[in-house]
């Protein structure tokens, strides 16, 4: 099923397809905040509302002409504003093949430097998403590039990867904001482990690696063990609910979001808008059986 939907969300032909019913469309804004700044802006005063914090991520990846990064770069910065604009608990994720990864790699740099700059003055703040394991080095390389300059930046590791032990012993003496997660990507076994139990196996190792370190890390994941397994951890350790946060997507699990923050924890929500918003959706239902049907069945309804 998951290598099905996988293959589903490249296909133009079954995106023109199920976007014909008005029922699919309407299941989409459950995880997708609108295609333009403004819907996901009001997503997110729902969400601070509550007492969440969220990013901002405009969707769009492995861009392919110079031209079209420069206005990813420009989109990001009005965001930045945006956020200032309107008052938001909120900072901003990007993807590096969104600012010019598979074009060249000087020009990413000086793409995503500009954003974080941007942040900067507005007292904002970076996170660069990770993307599928043939990204990973480069997407490193350019971290820690920034890094070396600007406080502001942070980065994402994913526990299915067999090198994130040794990726996070080198990023926390660079004073590295880490987000964790599991990994959306479909990975060959040879860099990632193919079994669940494996997973969070290492997730609970890489999660124990973070806490203790002094830094403001993110714990992402929808995966109420883990969730537990890190709470057990703090507590033990004296690790307050100041000191780190829970990340999830919008829309998936809001439930535990908000249980999270009643039981005064911190949670921040990952705000994703935009035009392309297919691939990111079909990589939702893949990782949880339960989007599934809950698309089905509101499909189904209409």
């Amino acid at each position: 099923m998951k290598s099905a939907l996988l293959y589903l969300s490249t296909s133009e032909g079954f995106k023109n397809f199920l976007t014909k019913f008005k029922s699919f469309n309407q299941v989409t804004r459950r995880f997708v905040a609108g295609e333009e700044i403004a819907t996901a802006i009001e997503a997110i005063k729902q969400l601070n509302a509550k007492q969440i914090s969220a990013t901002f991520d405009h969707l769009g990846e492995s861009i392919s002409a110079e031209a079209e990064t420069r206005e990813e770069v420009r989109e990001y910065q009005r965001l930045i504003a945006s956020i200032v604009a309107h008052s938001l608990d909120s900072n901003v994720s990007v993807k590096l093949t969104q600012l010019g990864l598979d074009i060249d790699k000087e020009l990413c740099y000086q793409n995503t430097r500009a954003i974080v700059e941007s942040a900067l003055r507005y007292q904002n703040f970076v996170r660069i998403d990770m993307e599928d394991s043939t990204k990973t080095a480069a997407t490193f390389d350019i971290f820690k590039r920034l890094r070396a300059e600007f406080d502001n930046v942070g980065i994402v590791v994913q526990a299915y990867l067999y090198r994130t032990a040794t990726d996070i012993a080198e990023l926390l003496p660079l004073g590295a904001r880490i987000r964790l997660c599991k990994g959306a990507y479909k990975e060959p076994a040879e860099v990632a482990f193919p079994n669940k139990a494996d997973v969070d196996q290492n997730y609970i190792k890489l999660m124990k690696m973070l806490l203790p370190s002094g830094l403001y890390h993110g714990i992402a994941t929808h995966d109420p063990a883990m969730i537990e397994a890190t709470k057990k951890f703090a507590v033990a350790q004296g690790i307050t609910a100041e000191q780190f946060e829970f990340q999830m997507l919008y829309g998936v699990r809001r439930d535990l979001q908000e249980g999270l923050v009643q039981e005064g924890w911190r949670v921040r929500v990952y705000v994703p808008y935009g035009k392309f918003w297919y691939p990111y959706f079909m990589r939702r239902l893949a990782e949880r059986p339960a989007n599934i049907w809950f698309v089905l069945k509101n499909m189904m309804k209409g």
